[in-house]
Parts: structure tokens; sequence; C-alpha cells
């Protein structure tokens, strides 16, 4: 007497087609669709933010941050407002009309939770001449919770000589 064996054919949908027939294309629209957002995202980023010149890497090494601390305080209506205060030194031989600094806060996992773009020297406070030190005030108050409490990563973003 013969036993009669089922099929070995793939799995069905409901509609009869096999389910990796679905899923394949499914997942290719989903990925298409990543990509299409991402380098939507990309090109929507302003083109116009200014980035270290040649001259101005060059001169970096002569600015020195120092005395630089971090401290919270409450602000109106229950807000904490965090502040990092510290100097700025020209250890070079040329007059700075300005100078902008990336504040990059991060979560405990290392993950960037806010960058910030903020002057730290001025035109309109005189700037900062060759030798001299000018103290700085730089107040947080939008800082998401998921922030790790550490100092932030202070970059030189900007340089403008006069």
């Amino acid at each position: 007497m013969a036993i009669d064996h089922p099929e070995k054919t793939p799995k069905k949908g409901r509609a009869g087609l096999p389910v990796a027939a679905v899923i394949i294309p499914a997942v290719a629209v989903i990925g298409a669709a990543g990509f299409w957002y991402l380098d939507r995202q990309s090109k929507s980023m302003p083109k116009d933010i200014p980035v270290l010149t040649a001259e101005a890497k060059a001169y970096v090494r002569n600015l020195k941050l120092g005395e630089v601390e971090m401290k919270a305080a409450e602000a109106f209506a229950g807000q904490t407002l965090v502040e990092i205060l510290g100097k700025i030194t020209n250890g070079g031989d040329r007059r700075l009309q300005s100078v902008e600094i990336n504040c990059i806060f991060y979560d405990p996992y290392g993950q960037v939770v806010l960058r910030q773009r903020v002057p730290i020297v001025r035109s309109r406070s005189g700037g900062l001449a060759p030798g001299e030190t000018k103290s700085f005030r730089l107040p947080f108050d939008e800082i998401p919770d998921s922030w790790n409490q550490a100092m932030p990563q202070l970059v030189i973003a900007e340089i403008n000589f006069q």
C-alpha cells in the first residue's frame, strides 16, 4: 500500500501567492522610501553655514579655552538653566573680530542630543586682541532630558579676523 506524502510547496498567503513574493517587494519599497527620505534631508541642510577656512584651521591652535565649568540654576517656570562659563585666550598675533563654537551635548550612549552654535567672542564687544583673555557665558535652557549631564564638547566652529 502506497503512502501519500504531502507535496513540498512554498507556503501561500491568502491570495495563493508565496509569502516571499509579498515580503520582498514590501521590504524593497520601505528601503527605497527610507533612502529617499534621508537623501531629501541631506539636501535640505543649510548650505550657508560657514566652515573653518584653511587660515582659521591653522590659527585654532592659538586659541585656548580655560577655566571652563558648568553650572545649573533654577530658571523661570521650574526650568533648569545650564550655563557653561569659561575664558578664551588669543595666543596668536592676529586680532579676532568674532569666534563661534559648537556645543555638542550627548546622551549616555554617546549619541548627539543637541548641537548648538554660539558666539564666544563678538565684534560688538571689541573682538579679541593678541594676548588678550575674555570671559564667556553660554546659557542653555532647552537641553533634552536624555542628556548625560556631562560637560558638552566645545569645538571652534568659526573664526573671523579683523
